[in-house]
Order: structure tokens, then sequence, then C-alpha cells
């Protein structure tokens, strides 16, 4: 969900000091522009593969084009972009990857309203938003350790964690009722408006200084990328946590795909029944945000990423149980425990990545984490949609729950299974 040198470190200026009065402003200002933003594309999340399915009766491998469209940007640009941050002026990048995004999504409706939209249109919005995404992610994971200190860090995470829940939960419902009264391409337009107002709200946070004038030239990005990547696959701890996050966003690559053609052509679910059933996610995360501080005080951290890994797999089973009708809260229960396993162990996992890695490496080690573990999502996207076109959407969904049991064999077969801590 990359590593660097001490000449291109970052470090916050002093209003950025978490304790002061004007860190906690950067926060709540760093927090609101998340949350809206996310609102937003968890709308889009809804909107666009609804506009593929029902608008341009587009199969299960296209639908999974389009998502693997919106995350194959971290297979190409992955590694550079932890170095990419710390090159580039991070508040400028992320106010610019904003505006990027807000225009991309802005050409779904303008080219439905000229009547020229069409699946390559689809894909090409994807990649822009995936492109731009990677490098926005990238900069704030490495800004929020310069604006909260080390202690707080866990506590930040998981009211982020649960914000994105809040959306997750509340964006898919909205998206659904707005396809349903105004059509798939211009509810995009609210995700266009988040990006602005996301920008505006970046816009005003504290300047992240350089220490240093950074390194040029392609050798030195290609050792700061090797001094990213041997961190991360040397670690005893972080190694196992990015193997089982791959397989988790494995997972998760192929719901993104299975889920809009599962629910709309094999259960006859409407528009607004989609995004209501998509949204149980975003109820299991928050349920899940919520109870992570508790669970790593009472349990740990290695045991409560060991339970997370269990409770995901088991709810994930679930999912291709589902039936029309009342059935369909089979699939509702099993959406929100696997989230809700899935976002526990996110919190847990990048907290210690974000306390445990050397602070010039943080950007990279990010970027090599995500690179690794996001690049499985495009993979699990066309997988599934692949399976799909050849077995059909409930077997599928079948085979992608069945990989989800990889999660917890990862960490019994790491040192995490001796550990209360992630030490």
């Amino acid at each position: 969900m990359a590593t660097k040198t001490v000449d291109t470190a970052r470090t916050a200026d002093p209003v950025g000091a978490g304790g002061s009065r004007s860190g906690a402003g950067a926060f709540w200002r760093f927090w609101t522009a998340s949350t809206v933003s996310r609102l937003g594309d968890q709308v889009t999340t809804v909107a666009l593969p609804l506009i593929a399915v029902v608008t341009l009766h587009a199969s299960a491998f296209q639908v999974g084009l389009i998502t693997g469209a919106a995350y194959v940007a971290w297979l190409v640009i992955g590694l550079p972009a932890g170095v990419l941050v710390q090159r580039l002026p991070l508040r400028g990048t992320q106010v610019a990857m904003d505006l990027l995004r807000a225009a991309a999504v802005t050409s779904v409706p303008l080219a439905a309203f000229l009547g020229v939209l069409g699946l390559p249109q689809l894909v090409l919005v994807a990649l822009l938003v995936g492109f731009a995404g990677v490098l926005f992610d990238v900069g704030n994971s490495t800004f929020l350790p310069a604006v909260v200190p080390k202690e707080q860090l866990t506590s930040r995470n998981s009211l982020l964690s649960g914000s994105v829940a809040a959306t997750d939960l509340a964006g898919p419902s909205l998206g659904g009722v707005l396809v349903q009264l105004v059509g798939g391409a211009a509810s995009m337009l609210l995700d266009a408006v988040s990006y602005l107002a996301s920008a505006a709200l970046l816009g005003s946070l504290p300047r992240i200084a350089r220490s240093a004038a950074p390194r040029t030239g392609g050798a030195g990005m290609r050792e700061q990328i090797r001094e990213g990547w041997r961190f991360v696959t040397r670690h005893p701890v972080i190694r196992p946590c990015v193997a089982d996050a791959t397989a988790l966003n494995f997972v998760c690559g192929g719901l993104m795909t299975l889920t809009p053609v599962f629910l709309v052509r094999t259960l006859d679910a409407p528009a607004a029944a989609v995004g209501a059933l998509m949204a149980t996610g975003g109820l299991g995360s928050l349920l899940g945000a919520a109870a992570t501080p508790r669970l790593v005080a009472r349990l740990g951290g290695a045991r409560a990423l060991r339970w997370a890994a269990a409770v995901s797999t088991v709810f994930a089973l679930l999912l291709p149980a589902a039936g029309s009708g009342w059935g369909t809260l089979v699939f509702a229960l099993g959406n929100a425990g696997f989230s809700a396993g899935v976002v526990v162990a996110s919190i847990v996992t990048r907290t210690h990545r974000q306390t445990h890695t050397p602070p010039e490496l943080l950007s990279r080690v990010m970027a090599t984490v995500r690179f690794v573990s996001w690049g499985a999502i495009p993979v699990g996207a066309l997988a599934a949609g692949g399976a799909a076109a050849l077995w059909g959407p409930r077997t599928a969904l079948l085979l992608v729950a069945v990989v989800s049991v990889a999660s917890p064999l990862i960490l019994l077969a790491s040192p995490i299974r001796r550990m209360r801590e992630l030490a």
C-alpha cells in the first residue's frame, strides 16, 4: 500500500511540527483534502464501471481493462515515483496531480454530452488518473510523518483510514443514486469538483523544504531506487508484510472487476442497490479502522495482523455464495468483513513502515511497497475478467476468494508468526 539518500532528505518547516497549533492545522487541512477527494473517487468507483456495463455494454474483461488501467501506473512508474517525489516540490506536485485528474474526469461527461463517449476513452481516463495518483499517493504518505509526531502516527493513520472507510460507505451509495438519477457520466462531475477542492486545500499546506539540492542523473536515480528495493526486500518484517499486501491486492483487483458485473448481470441489482452493496465495504473498513488502535493495544501489532488476515479470508469466501433478493445480504456481509480485515492490516503495516524506516528512505520505501503490492491490482483485475469470460462471474468470484487464503499463509510462514509486536 522506496528509499533515499541524505542529500535528498526533506525536513518539515518549523510550522509543521506535530505538536504545534500550526502543525495540527496542517494535518486537518491534509485530512480534509484527502477526505473530500476520496468521496469523489468513490462516486466514480461506482459510476465508471456502470457506464461501461450499462451504457457501453462492456464485457467483464473490458471492465477489467478499465480497472487494470487505473492501477497499471504502479507497475510503470511505481519505483521511480519515490525518487521523483523527493526531487519535485511536494506541495506543488500534489496540486498539479489533483488538477490533472480533475481535467481527465471532466472529459467523460463532456464526451457523453457530445455523443462521442467510448470504451477507449474510459481506459485512457483511468490511465491518466492512475499515473497522477501514483505521484500523489507517494507524496501524501511522505507528507504525513512531517506534520504528525511519531507517537501519534497510529492514531492519525487510523483516523485517515476511518475517513477513507466513511467515504467508502457514503461514496458508492451516493454514486449509485446519482447514476440512477442523472446518469453515470454526469455523476462524475462530483469527482472533478472534489479534486479541485483538494487542490485548493493542499495548496495552503506548509511547504516541505529540502535539506540539500537533489542529485541528478539517471545513475543516481537507479541507485536510489535500488536502495529502496534493498531495504524492503531485506527487512524481516516489511518483506512478508509486502507479500501479504500483494496477495490481498490481487484479490481486491479481482473484486473491482467482478463486483459490478456480478451484481448487475448475475444478481440483477439496480444501480442504487449496486452502490449500496459496494458501500458495505466502507462500513467494514470504518469498523476495522475504529477497532485497530484497541486491537493493537490488546493483541499487539503482529497478532492483530494475523487475525486480520484470517478474518478477511473467511469473509471473502462468502461473496460467491450471494444470491438475488435477500441473498444479496450475504454479499454485503462478506464485503464488509473482508474490507474490515484489509483495513486493519493496512493500518498496522503502514504505521510500522513509517516508524521503522529511516526518514531519508521513507518516500522510496513507500513507492517500492506500492510498486509491488499495488502492481498486483491490475493483474488481479485482468485475471478476474478473463476468468469471468471463460466460466462466468460467480465461478470467477469463487476463484478470487480462494486466492485470499494466501494472505494468512504468507504471515504464518514468516517470522511474524512468532511475534506479538511488529518489532
